[in-house]
């Protein structure tokens, strides 16, 4: 009997790399391994390669070890997004797939960031966890200015820190610091001082593009450096929401951003909580990071269809009160290998895969 395809939705450059074998950051061997684990079939390609009409794909299945070939192959019925469409016309094309019957999980994985901080606002237990966020309108910068000492202005739809500014009171003004460019190896950034107007520059940004104006966490620091943490929270083999893995991300001497794409550094939170804050006690830090991040993920997907694969950036005070960051639809995955935390990484590969069986079984998603 031939075990049945699990579409992998890829974008155009990790599409092309699959028989170089150069994906990149992405670990396609992982998906090959938990398919045979679990009885079923990888198969990778992108929303160009689907033929609705007929029902079939021109996708690339693993022949023999590590040899890719391209085939046509028929639709597979539960298919694991890890694309990134922003157009409505890709959600109307993903929506016919829909109609055919096709379960497509993490089927939109870029949502607005203030979106998503409003969905959460409506949870009254994960509100206290929330920072102050608005529109960066002119006058919405005005109030938080009055309000904080300290505040990040970041776009409602980048990730890994693209184009994120920070703005802090200094005894004479303010202080703005901001990326020279929005590419993700920008490498200059750029200081203003001032004391009520803002700087031409950030009213260019906030005016040419939709904007959020935080208040700036007050992260809990490792070597004098803010450090969250990514929390990888999927869907596994029963269809509820497990948390898979929790890697620190601390921020470099020269940057306010813990990224890893900016520079971030990653250890494991034990190591870090172990050597700054060894009055906390460990495993109960990670216990109260883990279950709001499950408190997140579960509330989210009442909201947001079609979720099952998160990577939410969670920081922590001082004392261990969990602090909602961000959430990101399209995890990267790789903290978890920086880390050396190889388990962990491997499994947000076998997660995705045990759930996709579980939806061919006839499972449906817990909450």
């Amino acid at each position: 009997m031939v075990n049945p395809y699990v579409g992998i939705l890829v974008n155009d450059s990790l599409y092309e790399g699959i028989p170089l074998g150069n994906t990149k950051y992405e670990a396609i061997h992982f998906y090959s391994d938990a398919g045979k684990q679990f009885g079923i079939t990888p198969c990778y390609f992108r929303m160009q390669d689907v033929h609705i009409h007929t029902m079939r794909v021109h996708a690339y299945v693993e022949r023999g070890t590590s040899r890719y070939v391209r085939e046509w192959i028929a639709m597979p019925k539960i298919i694991h997004n890890r694309a990134i469409y922003l157009d409505a016309s890709s959600d109307q094309e993903l929506e016919s797939w829909t109609q055919q019957g096709i379960h497509v999980f993490n089927r939109w994985n870029r949502y607005s960031k203030l979106q998503i901080h409003q969905i959460l606002l409506l949870d009254d237990a994960i509100r206290p966890h929330l920072p102050g966020t608005f529109p960066a309108t002119l006058k919405n910068m005005k109030v938080m200015m009055s309000a904080y000492d300290s505040i990040i202005i970041k776009p409602t739809n980048s990730s890994i820190g693209r184009g994120v500014m920070k703005m802090d009171r200094t005894p004479t003004g303010w202080q703005l610091v901001y990326p020279a460019t929005l590419k993700i190896s920008n490498k200059v950034w750029r200081q203003v001082n001032f004391r009520k107007q803002l700087p031409l520059a950030l009213r260019r940004k906030i005016q040419s593009r939709a904007y959020l104006v935080q208040q700036r966490l007050p992260l809990a620091t490792y070597d004098k450096r803010p450090f969250d943490m990514r929390v990888s929270v999927q869907r596994g083999a029963c269809g509820d929401w497990g948390v898979t893995g929790i890697v620190a991300k601390v921020a470099s001497r020269k940057l306010f951003l813990t990224n890893v794409a900016q520079g971030g550094q990653v250890k494991t939170l034990t190591e870090i909580l172990a050597t700054d804050y060894p009055t906390l006690n460990s495993r109960a830090v990670c216990e109260q990071i883990s279950e709001f991040a499950l408190q997140v993920a579960k509330f989210l997907s009442m909201h947001l269809p079609h979720l099952a694969d998160l990577g939410l950036d969670i920081g922590i005070t001082t004392d261990g009160y969990p602090l909602f960051i961000e959430c990101n639809g399209k995890d990267q995955r790789y903290s978890f290998r920086e880390a050396n935390m190889l388990e962990e990484w491997k499994a947000t590969y076998y997660n995705p895969m045990a759930y996709a069986k579980y939806l061919l079984d006839g499972g449906t998603p817990v909450y």
